[in-house]
């Protein structure tokens, strides 16, 4: 089976936001991937809780066909340097996954179904 992993940040840890409808998109986004026979691994880091040693420790878990990175770490500017780490890291610890980028949790998997053969 296609094994997917989506990096993401945790809505649960973000102060002055209510989690309920972004963690609704997740599991909406979740059954999208059961729809189309796609495993998918989630990994939800908090910022205060050292994210890149999160998704270092999610990339080594397997071998993922495709790495999916939210768009709240990659859209949001004071978090360009966490990006940055994820992207490299995504590069060192699972080289042959390709690399999708995501608008919303919902279409999580359109993003990896753009990427993989």
């Amino acid at each position: 089976m296609t094994r997917v992993l989506v990096i993401g940040l945790d809505p649960a840890e973000l102060d002055g936001w209510d989690p309920g409808p972004v963690q609704a998109a997740i599991v909406r986004g979740r059954a999208r991937f059961d729809e189309h026979g796609i495993s998918a691994d989630y990994c939800l880091v908090s910022l205060d809780e050292r994210p890149a040693q999160a998704v270092a420790e999610a990339l080594t878990g397997h071998d993922y066909a495709c790495v999916v990175i939210g768009g709240g770490i990659r859209t949001h500017e004071p978090l360009l340097e966490l990006f940055e780490q994820v992207v490299n890291l995504v590069r060192q610890h699972a080289p042959a996954a390709a690399i999708a980028f995501t608008t919303s949790p919902e279409d999580c998997v359109d993003a990896a179904l753009r990427r993989m053969p």
